[in-house]
């Protein structure tokens, strides 16, 4: 007799999740559950909505009512998996999926819940085949063929990620994700290209300033393949304006808070007698984004005795668990905070961040963690961890600052969208990585993307022997690794190495002045040309 009128509150909650009214979702789903508590439908429909609540424990807390009265639901079971994942609970995660892989998945929100949590977890080709049978279930979704789209362009599928981002696009031209990633696939060509689609795109309007700026960044990426610097610029300008407009950031803040690393992490601290972790697993790689990070990564990757673990946010993480345990107060300042990570147990935090990178590392003598902004931490990295190897990717800066500001990245770099603000936050990380290379002798390791590019045998046996491995080479070959590659470069270490972006910025060099200013004004580039390589010279 209740169950009809507890479905019926149900819908009540989903309707106002779908409106975003989520005061009242959480008052009637509330009732929902204080009226029909045997309802497993509506503890599994709380989880959710305290999901996206960012609740993980009262999430998984829900969803454990749910199976308490259906253990073998197959829906609820994804649910329990997915709030272990919010809550860094791997192995358990996998242990869930190995099960759900042995059980009967039928509809195609199931294939595609599963088909996440296999992503999440680095198994990305059984999590594609997860995504085409909810394809084949549900063929009008778009959702579906983007997923299948993104999977395919991390695993370097890249003929049939445009396919599939073409159906996408298709059934969902409101997808400008999808745009934006389509065009990043290849080079455009004349004969083929899809300038004019997104300009129709664009003059009709988009309300979504991330929308509008993923559109506008898919125009000036396929511009800039035609050869049509200006227009490129353009849109560029446009997509990043979009993106700036609505974003709370303080420059100030971040320029400060290095200031406060380099005076806490002094040449006297870092040149005591610490005992740390003794692992000798972990390679850093570090920088600055879009120096050649990731080409770094594949060619290490590419080594037997190298696992390529990707861009980890562990060694933060675990940093910030000690520091919760040392702060007197939960209202302690960005910079006390810093200060505190100085009397830290490094040994017990090095310890951490290795153990926090498994069971995906282990399996080979070393990993690497090519998360660019780890160079904030060299000086902790060094105390917790003086058996690690750390890499530094170094480019020409104003081919950085380019590169920097014609990516529109999803969460992560907010000083990149003025070209002031990105070159200012480019004197700060110069000045920091100055300090470590001077407090830290022969600590650091350098490799110039440059010259990597221009001589990539001399220069990777050269980081493979800093590494402390043994010459092998299959590393020369790091374009034909199948691993799968998330981050902006993804399309770009699928080719061999090339030279054509080096130099770049001089074709935008009128529209880059703002950043020319700052990097002449700091002293990190003058106005001296090297007549051979039309660069200027970097200090």
């Amino acid at each position: 007799m209740q169950s009809p009128y507890a479905e019926k509150i149900e819908a009540e909650v989903w309707e106002s999740l779908n409106k975003g009214d989520l005061r009242q979702a959480i008052t009637t789903c509330e009732r929902l559950n204080r009226e029909f508590p045997n309802f497993a439908s509506g503890w599994h429909t709380a989880s959710h909505l305290a999901l996206k609540l960012g609740n993980a424990p009262m999430a998984l807390d829900a969803i454990r009512e749910a199976l308490r009265m259906d253990a073998e639901n197959v829906t609820w079971a994804l649910q329990e998996a997915q709030c272990l994942w919010k809550l860094g609970r791997v192995v358990e995660v996998q242990t869930r999926v190995a099960r759900l892989l042995s059980r009967e998945v039928t509809t195609a929100y199931e294939y595609s819940a599963l088909g996440s949590l296999l992503t999440n977890v680095g198994d990305r080709r059984k999590a594609l085949q997860c995504y085409k049978r909810a394809e084949a279930l549900q063929p009008d979704d778009a959702r579906h063929y983007f997923n299948i789209a993104s999977l395919q362009r991390t695993l370097g599928d890249l003929g049939d990620a445009e396919a599939s981002f073409d159906k996408a696009i298709h059934l969902n031209p409101s997808d400008f994700e999808a745009w934006k990633l389509r065009s990043e696939l290849r080079t455009q060509t004349r004969e083929r290209n899809h300038v004019e689609a997104l300009e129709n795109v664009l003059n009709m309007g988009i309300d979504d300033p991330h929308g509008k700026a993923n559109i506008c960044y898919a125009l000036a990426k396929e511009l800039e393949d035609l050869g049509e610097s200006e227009q490129s610029f353009g849109y560029l300008q446009q997509g990043a304006g979009a993106r700036h407009a609505h974003m709370q950031y303080d420059l100030t803040r971040d320029i400060d808070t290095m200031a406060t690393i380099r005076d806490t992490f002094s040449a006297e601290l870092l040149g005591r007698d610490v005992q740390g972790h003794d692992s000798a697993e972990p390679i850093f790689v570090l920088g600055m984004p879009r120096t050649g990070t990731t080409l770094v990564e594949r060619i290490l990757g590419s080594h037997s005795d190298v696992f390529a673990a990707g861009e980890l946010s562990n060694f933060a993480v675990q940093m910030m668990a000690q520091v919760r345990e040392k702060a007197t107060s939960r209202a302690v300042s960005r910079d006390d905070l810093v200060r505190l990570t100085a009397g830290l147990d490094f040994a017990a935090l090095g310890k951490a961040y290795v153990e926090s990178t498994r069971p995906a590392t282990g399996h080979t003598a070393k990993f690497s963690d090519k998360l660019p902004l780890n160079y904030l931490y060299v000086g902790l990295i060094h105390l917790a961890l003086p058996n690690a190897k750390i890499v530094h990717v170094q480019r020409d800066p104003m081919d950085t600052i380019y590169a920097v500001y014609k990516t529109l990245f999803v969460d992560a770099y907010p000083f990149s969208y003025d070209l002031e603000e990105l070159a200012r936050y480019f004197v700060a990380y110069h000045e920091l990585m100055e300090h470590w290379h001077a407090a830290l002798p022969n600590v650091i390791q350098t490799i110039r993307y440059e010259d990597l590019v221009s001589n990539v045998d001399v220069e990777a046996r050269r980081l493979v022997d800093a590494c402390g491995l043994d010459w092998q080479p299959g590393c020369l070959e790091f374009y034909r690794n199948t691993d799968a590659s998330t981050t902006a470069s993804s399309v770009q270490i699928r080719r061999p190495v090339y030279q054509s972006s080096v130099g770049k910025w001089r074709d935008y060099e009128a529209r880059l002045q703002p950043a020319v200013t700052v990097l002449r004004d700091a002293g990190i580039i003058d106005q001296q040309s090297n007549s051979d390589t039309g660069k200027d010279q970097w200090h």
